[in-house]
Order: structure tokens, then sequence, then C-alpha cells
């Protein structure tokens, strides 16, 4: 059976076209795959009473109130009050200590932490790169049950724990911290005003 320079030119350009779409398709799929395996996702753990370990009490005599919160991937969340302000200080896996300082670095004013903690958790190394918490502030003496809503950013680095950014409360506060966190590891830390 022989072929004819034709038939052999329309094959070679048919099996060319194929080759060249498979391979087009098989770069864009491992795109997508590093684009994917690049990003973060979100882990919740509770900070409420009823889920964290109290350490110490007003009821029972303490000076304050200190919470021991599970937090992921070996971290943990010490939820701490003192004159109806609270503060969280997370743990790392090793057992050290870092301040947030939600008290002075976001507001001074009367506050309360949200009743969850968003870990920012990168996919690749299951590791949190970044915690977002809401942190309910009065900001005016006059208005006692007037409370403002942030979401406070903190990022979580090998030599840094601190926050980088304050969100005020918008429609579109949840994504803005997200992207704020996801950005958060090459950011400086918010000082005291």
């Amino acid at each position: 059976m022989s072929t004819t320079p034709a038939a052999s030119a329309r094959a070679i350009s048919t099996n060319g076209e194929s080759l060249l779409r498979s391979t087009a398709l098989a770069v864009l799929l491992a795109c997508a795959n590093i684009a994917t395996a690049q990003t973060n996702h979100s882990v919740y753990t509770p900070l409420g009473d009823k889920q964290c370990r109290t350490i110490k009490s007003h009821e029972a005599g303490d000076e304050g109130f200190e919470a021991r919160c599970r937090g992921t991937a070996g971290y943990n969340l010490l939820l701490s009050e003192g004159d109806l302000r609270q503060n969280i200080v997370v743990i790392t896996p090793q057992g050290k200590e870092h301040s947030l300082e939600l008290w002075s670095v976001v507001s001074s004013g009367f506050s309360s932490v949200g009743p969850k903690a968003e870990w920012r958790i990168a996919t690749q190394t299951r590791k949190p790169v970044a915690l977002i918490l809401r942190y309910n502030a009065n900001e005016d003496a006059t208005q006692p049950n007037k409370l403002l809503s942030y979401l406070v950013v903190t990022k979580i680095t090998a030599t840094e724990i601190c926050v980088t950014d304050k969100i005020s409360p918008s429609p579109t506060a949840n994504e803005d911290a997200r992207r704020a966190a996801d950005a958060s590891s090459t950011k400086s830390c918010l000082k005291n005003p």
C-alpha cells in the first residue's frame, strides 16, 4: 500500500496540530497545579471560653484572665484580659511566646477578641504563614455600646510574629484581610501609635 506525498503531508499536519494541542494543554495544567500548590488556605480554631483552657480567672480570685487556646500545626494562642482589654500571645511549637500587643497596636479602648482565629496555611508546607483575628474595640468613651470591629492580620515567619495590618470595617474586609495575610511575610510590624 503506497501513500501519496499529499496524504503524508496531511498526516504530519494533523499529528503536529494534535501534538501542539496536547503540549499546550499539558503546560496549562502544569501552570494551574503550580498556582494551586502555592496558594494559602484557611483553618479556623475557636477562641471561646468553652474551647480554651482557663489558666487564671477573676472568679478564682486572680487578677485578670488568661486562657490557652489550641491553634494549628503545634501553635497555641494565649488569650488574656486586663482592665476590660484583651490581647493574644502566639505560642510557637517550640514554646516561644510572641505578644501581639493588640491593646496598644490596634486600639487602647475597651476590647474583646472575636470567637475564632483564622490561620492562613501555606498549602505546600502546611504551616501557618499568618493569623487573622477579629478585634472589637470601643474607641468612644461617650458611647460605650458602639464598637468598631477590626480584622487584625499577623504575620508568622521563622524570625517574627507580629501585627502587620489593621483592616477597618467594610463590605470587603474579609477578602482584604486574607490578601493582606497572604502578603504579610514581607511587611513591617505595626508599632504603637
